[in-house]
């Protein structure tokens, strides 16, 4: 973990808050765009958030939250009780949304899934690769950084106000662009499916806030192996991975547990797991927030 301090806290749209945390002992990691932090918060809740400052700035990282009135207290915690010069642990950047190389990009921004997108189009720029982006939300007021992003980028920014314009027309789209094209998106699940509907999935690349809604077989129990400690642990059927793991003693570190976030994951040194998050683990790799096991047990490497 590195210890911040919160310098600035801004609001940026309506019900949005963007924070700049400086390094409390000296320069902070470096991160890539599409990169995202574990937030330590004082209420004993652990979120991630995209950084969307600039990469080359080791002294401050920035992020950027929305409140949820139905969220189980993170966004609640940073919006109505946070303050300057509260002292805030953050994780060593995460990156499983990064910026493939390409001759052109499309990116697409739904409210607040607009923070990854900010770094990867200064990127883009910087490179002088050609890049748009077109950024959708209910109104102006609600949209973050749209200001910025106008003043930065000019016509290479489309901003989508739907409650005026109506959703924009993903297919339209589609079918004018380059084939060369690569497209990001990261917003809600219905721009997400909208995309997945209308881009090549071999050019599309997305993130996600919430799992897609998937199916899988019932549950049923196994055992996990911790190899180093030679501890077997059984896994009920009603109970993750993770809670198995952490009611053993084990204090694996976890954010999401949807399987969207990455923070949970281990190496599997034996067995064959089932993959249910919306990642894509890599080979040997388990998120054991949501994933499970195919065979009747797991080594991991614990």
């Amino acid at each position: 973990m590195q210890q911040t301090i919160v310098e600035r806290i801004d609001r940026v749209a309506e019900d949005v808050v963007s924070l700049t945390l400086r390094g409390a002992t000296g320069p902070l990691a470096p991160w890539e765009p599409g990169a995202h932090i574990d937030l330590a918060l004082p209420n004993w809740l652990t979120r991630q958030y995209s950084l969307c400052g600039d990469p080359a700035d080791r002294e401050c990282y920035r992020i950027a939250a929305r409140y949820e009135p139905l969220s189980r207290g993170g966004s609640e915690y940073l919006h109505r009780f946070l303050r300057r010069g509260r002292t805030l642990d953050v994780s060593l950047p995460r990156n499983h949304f990064p910026l493939a190389p390409a001759p052109r990009y499309l990116f697409l921004a739904g409210g607040i899934g607009i923070t990854p997108m900010l770094p990867m189009l200064r990127a883009a720029v910087a490179a002088e690769i050609p890049a748009s982006l077109v950024y959708v939300g209910q109104t102006l007021a609600t949209m973050p950084f749209a200001d910025e992003l106008r003043s930065s980028h000019g016509d290479r920014v489309r901003i989508v106000a739907t409650r005026q314009q109506g959703r924009p027309d993903l297919a339209d789209l589609a079918s004018t662009l380059d084939p060369a094209t690569v497209v990001y998106c990261c917003g809600p699940t219905s721009m997400l499916a909208a995309a997945q509907a209308a881009f090549p999935a071999e050019r599309l690349h997305t993130e996600r806030f919430h799992p897609a809604v998937r199916s899988f077989a019932p549950d049923t129990p196994f055992e996990a192996v911790c190899a180093r400690s030679a501890q077997t642990i059984q896994v009920p059927a009603d109970e993750s991975l993770l809670e198995a793991l952490i009611h053993a003693g084990h204090p694996v570190a976890s954010g999401c547990r949807e399987g969207v976030c990455g923070s949970c994951e281990l190496t599997v040194v034996a067995g064959e797991p089932e993959h249910r998050d919306d990642i894509g683990a890599p080979a040997g790799r388990i998120y054991a927030c949501v994933s499970r096991a195919l065979s009747p047990r797991l080594v991991l490497d614990l």
